[in-house]
């Protein structure tokens, strides 16, 4: 328990954790107008203490963590267990996917977002020490970035065990810097009352609106404590929030409202000024550190997130690479690493500051709260049978916070929060026209399916000529006899003397045991049906998985096994099932997509490929 505890302080935490470098500052920002007067620095922490307690504690350490899929965590395990509380025929099927695809793509525009923010906001900490610096901020920025990406192809298994000492040690100097700052200012103790956030909102209505948008960047990074849930468990998430992490927080921002009460000067950094200029460039070093492992947690959960993408339809194959022989969470996704890295290498210099990146921040984050919650109705109501009146209460009560902290964050759209929504937009326009694309392509090939046993019934009739060893032909749910079967007929004339027709099925859930992995249907004359069943955690490898069959007396030999898959080519055709420019985009990621036999891991040396042709 202490070393899940500890590891989960390292990586479930490195976001949110880091919040206190550009939270306070943001907030006091010449841009928004808040006057630095003691009523208003007690009204901001109070906020955020309880914006810590009720979005965190209550919402996501408390209830969300709750909803675990068979122990997986995040939007997209989330989005699943509410279609599983709901029928496929159910009209909320459609919309809960689309929200759940939403909600997916807005973690994207936060997982770029994070890195560029959070590393930008350390570096800022030269220019407070020495202002000349200031224009080597961004470059130095980049460095670190780039060469952030470029060493995940190693994996992080060597340098994650260092995450939880790092990150121990960042959250007690947060601790200590509150701690300092409290004792010279005990007052500011009084802002754990909620009436000081009451009466700021009553004070200053629309102001405290606006305030809002950047007291929200004290809680960017809770959707994480759900996303990891699978790697560490509830339990230790829950005992690293409120043994470690929460009082750290709550210390440190009381420390900076104590601080600015008596320095006012401080408000242009309040983080790098809580112990004088001789701590500055430690705190650098050490903010540096803390920023790099927020934003490798950002960039494994990107990881994680595509894996699943791909594995539940939303997106086509990509190469993924394992990056640890003992844990298979850790892996390596080259396309959605350097994809990322550009992006978040344009944001750096088109923002420029983490000022400006501010504005860009809290409107994903948020909108995946949003979603989450909205997810979250579902799962209680028609998953777990709550009563009603309890549902809708609990869910009224987090949408109210979620709604008020989305719009506040809304109004900055046209100063930097068009950036993570647009790409939020086109990533789910991505996957849902992938989605869409390949239902049209199962569509087509079931219209023109020749059914599978009448096929073999016939054949049998007067058989062809059988050789010697096992062919596997690939073949989708919706497939009757698989066009690679019928090609080596037709040019061939011959049949193995062992056929095995398989299909795989990825089930909505992370994780199918091995005892439920496979299905043997005999279908005489030594052919056979295999179905395969996948999480959307497993790792699909088919070789291994036909080694299960052993113990049902099917037994393949690697060399004697021959694996014939039907490549498709995708032609777009006027009329289709969507717009033409959806047809093209579909078209072009199915050319692109990873071959089969490699993400599946066939060895490259049995694999018969046949082309086919399917319009859309």
């Amino acid at each position: 328990m202490a070393g899940l505890t500890l590891a989960a302080v390292g990586i479930v935490y490195g976001d949110i954790g880091t919040s206190p470098l550009y939270t306070m500052k943001e907030v006091f920002a010449p841009a928004h107008g808040l006057q630095l007067t003691q009523a208003n620095i007690f009204g901001i922490v109070s906020m955020i203490l309880w914006g810590l307690i009720i979005i965190v504690s209550l919402k996501y350490v408390t209830l969300v963590l709750r909803a675990d899929n068979r122990g997986e965590g995040g939007i997209m395990a989330l989005t699943a267990l509410s279609l599983e509380s709901v029928s496929k025929n159910s009209k909320l099927y459609f919309p809960l996917t689309v929200l759940g695809l939403f909600g997916a793509s807005l973690f994207y525009g936060d997982g770029v977002i994070t890195p560029a923010m959070s590393v930008l906001s350390a570096m800022e900490g030269i220019e407070v020490a020495t202002p000349s610096f200031k224009p080597v901020v961004v470059p130095i920025t980049l460095i670190v970035l780039i060469c952030l990406y470029a060493v995940q192809r190693k994996g992080t298994a060597g340098i994650g065990k260092m995450f939880g000492p790092v990150m121990l040690l960042w959250f007690s100097v947060l601790a200590l810097m509150g701690l300092y700052n409290i004792i010279r200012v005990p007052g500011i103790l009084a802002a754990f009352n909620p009436l000081y956030a009451v009466n700021f909102v009553i004070d200053h209505h629309w102001g405290a609106f606006f305030a809002l948008g950047a007291v929200v960047l004290a809680f960017t990074g809770s959707e994480a404590l759900y996303a990891d849930m699978g790697h560490f468990g509830a339990k230790p998430i829950r005992a690293a929030w409120f043994f470690i992490v929460f009082p750290a927080l709550a210390l440190n921002y009381l420390g900076q409202g104590a601080l600015l009460m008596f320095n006012p000067a401080a408000v242009t950094n309040p983080f790098y000024y809580q112990l004088g200029a001789w701590s500055i460039y430690p705190l650098v070093i050490l903010s540096t550190v803390a920023a790099v492992i927020a934003s490798q947690s950002t960039i494994s959960g990107t990881f994680s997130m595509t894996k699943q993408a791909i594995s539940l339809g939303f997106l086509p194959r990509m190469k993924i690479v394992h990056t640890s022989a003992k844990e298979i969470g850790q892996i390596y996704i080259p396309v959605a690493n350097w994809m990322q890295l550009f992006v978040v290498v344009g944001a750096v210099i088109g923002f420029g500051s983490s000022t400006n990146l501010a504005s860009a921040y809290g409107i994903a984050n948020t909108g995946t709260m949003l979603v989450t919650s909205l997810l979250t109705f579902f799962v209680i109501r028609f998953g777990w049978k709550y009563n009603l009146l309890l549902c809708v209460a609990a869910t009224f009560f987090f949408l109210a916070i979620d709604v008020s902290l989305f719009s506040a964050n809304a109004l900055k759209f046209f100063h930097g929060g068009y950036f993570p929504i647009v790409l939020g937009l086109i990533i789910f326009t991505l996957m849902l026209t992938w989605k869409r694309g390949r239902e049209l392509v199962f569509e087509n090939l079931k219209k023109h399916a020749i059914p599978l046993e009448d096929f073999l019934a016939s054949l049998f009739v007067s058989a062809p000529a059988r050789v010697y060893g096992t062919a596997v032909f690939l073949r989708g749910e919706a497939d009757g006899v698989p066009h690679a079967l019928l090609h080596n007929l037709s040019h061939n004339k011959i049949l193995h003397e062992r056929v095995v027709f398989l299909t795989l099925h990825n089930r909505e859930i992370p994780w199918v045991p091995f005892s439920e992995r496979i299905k043997i249907s005999d279908l005489g004359n030594s052919c056979y049906q295999i179905d395969l069943f996948y999480g959307f955690k497993n790792e699909p490898d088919i070789p291994a998985a036909l080694a299960l069959c052993a113990s049902s007396g099917l037994i393949f030999e690697p060399m004697e096994t021959s694996y014939f898959i039907s490549r498709q080519t995708i032609i777009s055709t006027p009329g289709g099932g969507m717009a033409r420019w959806r047809e093209g985009i579909f078209v072009a990621m199915s050319r692109n997509a990873r071959d089969a036999a490699d993400y599946y891991h066939i060895p490259s040396n049995r694999v018969i490929e046949v082309g086919a042709q399917v319009e859309i």
